[in-house]
């Protein structure tokens, strides 16, 4: 099953099922997605129409609760590396994790509005929904409750982020609302996904031009299902839970200057390939994201066909125009 949330000018939209070519759309019989998950069911489609990316929100609009990990070690590894600091062994076991504000998301075609001096950037992820989770539950138990997969454009405002972290309290004003692909895919109709991991290549271009061809699958140290009983350890997780996996991440991207290659190289957020520049040449050299500039994360399948549409945004010149 494929979704979309349409505007219409409510706070949760209107859900549509897509097919799965992404062409046409019809309505789901329940109302949002929120529906969906606290239990309505999906009719037969009585009204058939073209599916448009531009008239998306975010699949979920709003979310009780957007928990992002960080499943990608090494993305957390060359963080450390590129400020000479060594990384707990604990990392490689225990997954990080922060809440997020949830209460509105932008869609995937909102512009990234922002102060350049804040050093803005994009991240870009694999995010799920879930069922609800009880508490304590395990990873099997976590993985049967994933309702849908999409893309996240997890946005970062990386010079906010020190002073927030020194004061030992977490992320707020440094992690502005995220972006989602229009479309969320059920699992058993995703193609790549196995084990609690989306196996395939996550696309980004920086202004039309290739930045990243990155392999979603074969460096997540924590999968879907570690993730969400880390969630739970403590508490339940409501329906319509977000998860994301933290900035995707390979090992071997490399490094400054390397040719993107379809096999996977390059990087899913500017912050890593800042990482590496210090790391290999002292300094970055890569600035971050600037008025003008346009970000687009997307997925294909083996055979070139986009799963689950595009993330295509621009950031907008500060102040933002009204």
């Amino acid at each position: 099953m494929k979704v979309a949330t349409l505007k219409n000018g409510q706070p949760d939209g209107a859900l549509v099922c897509v097919s799965d070519d992404l062409k046409r759309m019809w309505p789901a019989g329940t109302p949002t997605l929120q529906g969906l998950l606290d239990g309505a069911t999906i009719t037969s489609p009585d009204t058939d129409g073209l599916f448009n990316e531009s008239i998306c929100h975010s699949p979920l609009p709003r979310a009780y609760q957007f928990l992002d990990g960080s499943a990608y070690v090494n993305h957390v590894e060359l963080v450390r590396k590129a400020r000479g600091a060594d990384m707990p062994d604990s990392f490689w076991t225990d997954p990080l994790m922060y809440q997020g504000g949830s209460d509105s998301f932008m869609s995937p075609t909102d512009p990234i509005i922002g102060n350049p001096a804040w050093g803005i950037d994009f991240e870009a992820e694999i995010a799920v929904i879930t069922d609800p989770v009880r508490m304590g539950a395990d990873r099997d138990e976590a993985l049967e409750a994933i309702r849908f997969v999409m893309l996240c454009n997890d946005l970062s405002l990386r010079n906010l982020i020190p002073t927030e972290l020194a004061k030992g309290f977490g992320f707020v004003q440094s992690k502005p609302a995220s972006a989602f692909s229009p479309v969320a895919v059920s699992p058993d109709d995703l193609p790549g996904w196995r084990d609690g991991k989306l196996h395939g290549i996550v696309r980004i271009d920086i202004n039309n031009q290739p930045y990243g061809r990155v392999n979603a699958g074969v460096d997540m140290t924590f999968d879907f299902g570690q993730l969400i009983a880390h969630a739970a350890k403590t508490r339940d997780l409501a329906a319509g839970t977000i998860i994301g996996s933290g900035t995707v991440s390979n090992k071997l991207n490399g490094g400054p200057g390397k040719t993107i290659a379809a096999g996977g190289a390059g990087y899913a957020c500017i912050a890593e390939q800042r990482m590496v520049e210090t790391i290999v040449e002292g300094a970055p050299q890569t600035p971050f994201l600037q008025p003008g500039d346009r970000v687009q994360i997307w997925m294909s399948d083996p055979k070139g066909k986009n799963i689950f549409g595009n993330i295509d945004q621009v950031v907008s010149p500060w102040p933002a125009s009204a």
